[in-house]
């Protein structure tokens, strides 16, 4: 098993050395180690591999040696930057609020620019960790402030505590707790490490980690307002198609009394989207629910414990049952989807169904033969699908649902469309291809798949339900 440590790296010649012997004099392989002067001058990640009573004499020989001993209060300067509206009087209310918690100012940056926003740098000496915690608690809620104390103008900064600072503020701004602190910090790091091996700044990495924290905040509450739309899908069959502004669509089909959600967005929505659902299903509350999903993405199964049975492929099914076990899923065993995987989960509240509550109802556990392969089908009310799944372009599971007679499709994520996004749907999007390069496993095997969708399309205009954006009609024209 594996194993990372978020160590205080002493300050004196051959530190990492003395402790990179003890740990091999122990036996423990180091499979990761991850260490950036212009990020955080201190803080040094170091992966091991070994059994659990390795892990524990590792545990007791970093600490031994001074590596899990941070030191409180230790002096630092936290670099800060405030996004703040151009009127008079803001600058000296958010000086006033530095000047209350006892901050010196050790840097400052600003100058003005055409835009009803200003952008103010500054530079805090901080002697208190818990105070600088509580500043950006109470800043956070007059500013919109991140934390960017790493070194990307080429200026000095003593960094020493960017880590625990930029995981406060992801961790404010969804309320998670000090485990999910600790995730982040590992998972955060590891996604600016391979990043940089890929010529991309840490400055771009924290940047966008930081914003996607706080898109995904900015939609709580009131402020969750998902384009939902009706559509007449058969003379006894309807589907009411809910767009959140981040995460995967959810699709209500309704057939007399009886009713089927495909896919079911983030986890951290959970309260607004029940309401959603008691709007339009006014006994939601004592119907028995039940989902399909097209595939296994975490975005796609955010809420699937709340309902009594979950349809799926055989992959999708040994997909979940391992995060439910605490193994990795298809995406966390690639290592440039992993970081960015687990800072979402974290972030976005996920946790695996229950195996109890799935069942397979289609594919196996080979791959298929075809980009496109036949796998079974399945009937709502008076749809008639039949179920294709694809060779993993996206994820392995993934499965298209088909209704010739009525001109349907749901495509989950192989084919989406992207011009029937909404403003924010197309903002939240553009994040996930930068921490992951790619939100496909195969991205050309992934286009494969989309051609052969539309090529299963008979004559007639068909509607087609991706898994973000508007329903796209598409006709196909003998």
């Amino acid at each position: 098993m594996n194993k990372t440590y978020v160590t205080a790296l002493p300050d004196h010649v051959g530190a990492f050395l003395q402790a990179s012997r003890r740990l091999t004099d122990l036996g423990i392989n180091i499979t990761r180690l991850s260490y950036n002067k212009a990020v955080d001058v201190h803080t040094l990640f170091i992966e091991v591999s070994g059994t659990p009573e390795d892990l524990e004499r590792a545990d007791q020989c970093l600490r031994e040696i001074g590596y899990l001993q941070k030191e409180e209060g230790g002096q630092s300067i936290v670099l800060l930057e405030f996004r703040l509206r151009d009127r008079p009087g803001v600058l000296p209310e958010l000086l006033e609020l530095i000047q209350e918690f006892g901050f010196n100012i050790s840097y400052m940056s600003f100058q003005e620019k055409k835009s009803d926003y200003q952008r103010f740098k500054v530079g805090l000496f901080v002697e208190n960790h818990d105070r600088m915690d509580e500043f950006l608690t109470r800043a956070g809620q007059r500013y919109d402030v991140r934390v960017i104390d790493y070194n990307h103008t080429e200026k000095s900064f003593d960094n020493s505590i960017f880590y625990q600072t930029f995981a406060t503020g992801l961790a404010a701004c969804m309320d998670i707790g000090e485990e999910g602190k600790e995730e982040m910090i590992i998972n955060v790091n590891l996604a600016m490490q391979l990043l940089d091996e890929r010529g991309m700044s840490p400055y771009k990495t924290f940047d966008t980690v930081s914003r996607f924290a706080e898109f995904l905040a900015r939609y709580r509450g009131d402020a969750f307002e998902p384009r939902i739309t009706e559509h007449k899908l058969s003379e006894q069959t309807t589907l009411t198609l809910i767009e959140p502004p981040c995460g995967s669509n959810t699709a209500i089909l309704k057939h007399g009394e009886e009713y089927l959600f495909i896919d079911t967005g983030y986890a951290c929505y959970k309260e607004e989207m029940i309401r959603i659902f008691r709007r339009i299903i006014p006994n939601f509350d004592s119907i028995r629910k039940r989902a399909l999903i097209t595939h296994a993405d975490f975005d796609h199964c955010g809420l699937l414990p709340m309902f009594d049975e979950v349809l799926m492929s055989e992959k999708s099914r040994m997909c979940l049952e391992a995060e439910h076990r605490g193994e990795e899923g298809y995406r966390e065993k690639l290592i440039m989807h992993k970081p960015y995987l687990r800072i979402c989960k974290t972030l976005t509240y996920y946790e695996p169904v229950s195996p109890d509550k799935i069942s397979v109802f289609c594919g196996t556990d080979e791959r298929p033969k075809a980009p496109l392969q036949p796998v079974g089908y399945f009937s709502f009310g008076d749809l008639n699908f039949e179920v294709y799944e694809g060779q993993g372009g996206h994820v392995p599971g993934e499965i298209v649902l088909i209704d010739y007679e009525h001109k349907l499709v749901f495509t989950g994520d192989i084919y989406i469309n992207i011009k029937g996004q909404t403003p924010e749907q197309a903002a939240y999007n553009q994040y996930a291809p930068i921490l992951m390069l790619s939100v496909d496993t195969d991205p050309a095997l992934s286009k494969i798949e989309r051609q052969a969708i539309l090529q299963r399309l008979g004559a007639g205009e068909w509607q087609i339900f991706g898994g973000h954006g508007m329903k796209k009609e598409y006709g196909v024209h003998v």
